[in-house]
């Protein structure tokens, strides 16, 4: 508001600076989310977790590489905001400290997330302005996302040894997996959570009792209602006169079954065609299609497949998100025209020179201490186009330079 207020930029110039596409693909990933979740695809993670885990250290190594395989596909807020329940619980029961495996979440998820153009924010404006395919992006970062991911957990267990080590002997050995009603399901969200008190835990815990003594009423006087109304039941006898006890039931009960039975076998293919519509959408990026109808046609995709009203699910896309990335484009575009990163660019540029090892370690610095200081997704919008510029010069002279220096803006957003 300000940059056109105090005519930085016009108003038409401000709405061209959005950028509808990134806009459109970081939609259609929030709400392909959504939809995953639903699907318990994370539920099925947490589970992975625990299964037959061999100690603490086991566990956090565990924690880094499936919180960063599932940062990379389904974006790194989605993955902390489920994830972070899953490695409470099972802390809690095998008795360690959560600090370390949340840790172990929050870093990997960060680090994870770089390999994937739909990892993070900051990927998106990358690749869509330097028009990299999603194939490239995966290729040219997984490497150095992997010795990451490694490293971090490295640093992790030897940060922890001792605190991982008392607790060994104090493990729980009897809760290997975590059960899916001990877990409260999130509804995906980067701005909002979804927890259950503590106070209405302990309200459920203390009236539980008398929840179980009133059913357990309820149920003895369903049996006594079925057996007084016995003589009202078609009963089947046998040839020889007795009667057969699994013919004794009413048809309101069969059909109960019946559709029951009929909702489980539904939902199980609606999950599955949930998880062959995000294959099918990380099938079109890796053939290089575009990324953001892409996305949005498999979110579509699942609207439809739900068959149900879309607006719960809609409701749960964090439109902040994209309102920040509007507001973020307009000051972008209005501080590039006051020079002052072109300056900063032309002050940095004799020192970071990407043809020697101390060029490449000044360039990393720099966008190092940016990204912390001004925020990465600004940071990756407004040196983007430098490193495109840049890149054009330099692919003149070495004909192999274009795809190393693709590596580096990647690695460098």
């Amino acid at each position: 508001m300000l940059m056109v207020l105090f005519r930085v930029i016009t108003p038409d110039e401000a709405y061209a600076a959005i950028d509808l596409p990134i806009l459109g693909l970081l939609f259609g990933t929030m709400v392909v989310s959504i939809y995953l979740e639903r699907a318990d695809m994370f539920k099925y993670l947490g589970k992975l977790l625990s299964w037959k885990s061999k100690g603490a250290k086991d566990l956090i190594c565990r924690i880094c590489l499936v919180s960063a395989i599932s940062s990379a596909f389904f974006t790194n807020d989605t993955s902390c905001v489920i994830l972070t329940e899953f490695v409470l619980k099972i802390a809690r029961q095998h008795n360690l400290p959560p600090h370390p495996f949340l840790l172990a979440l929050a870093s990997s998820a960060n680090i994870g997330s770089s390999a994937t153009p739909i990892g993070n924010p900051q990927n998106l404006v990358i690749a869509v302005q330097s028009k990299i395919s999603f194939g490239d992006f995966l290729v040219g970062v997984l490497p150095a996302m992997l010795v990451g991911v490694s490293v971090n957990a490295l640093i992790l267990i030897i940060m922890y040894w001792r605190l991982l080590s008392v607790h060994k002997d104090e493990e729980d050995g009897t809760g290997e997996i975590v059960g899916e009603d001990d877990v409260s399901s999130h509804r995906f969200s980067p701005a909002t959570m979804s927890h259950i008190s503590a106070s209405n835990s302990m309200d459920h815990v203390q009236s539980s009792p008398n929840n179980i003594n009133g059913s357990l009423a309820t149920h003895l006087d369903s049996l006594r209602n079925r057996v007084n109304s016995g003589d009202q039941l078609e009963i089947q006898r046998s040839p020889c006169g007795s009667i057969d006890s699994n013919d004794i039931s009413s048809p309101a009960q069969f059909s109960e079954e019946k559709e029951s039975k009929t909702e489980h076998w539904k939902n199980k293919m609606w999950k599955l065609c949930v998880y062959l519509v995000t294959i099918g959408m990380l099938v079109a990026l890796l053939m290089g299609l575009n990324m953001s109808w892409t996305a949005i046609t498999a979110s579509l995709a699942l609207v439809v497949l739900d068959f149900k009203d879309a607006r719960p699910c809609l409701e749960k896309v964090s439109y902040s998100l994209l309102l920040f990335f509007c507001g973020m484009f307009i000051t972008v575009e209005g501080f590039n025209k006051t020079g002052i990163p072109s300056t900063l660019w032309n002050f940095m540029e004799p020192h970071a020179k990407v043809d020697r090892v101390s060029g490449i370690a000044v360039l990393a610095v720099v966008i190092l201490l940016l990204s912390n200081v001004a925020s990465n997704v600004p940071t990756g919008k407004i040196y983007s186009n430098f490193f495109l510029e840049w890149r054009n010069i330099w692919s003149l002279v070495y004909p192999e330079f274009d795809r190393f220096l693709n590596g580096l803006i990647l690695s460098s957003g």
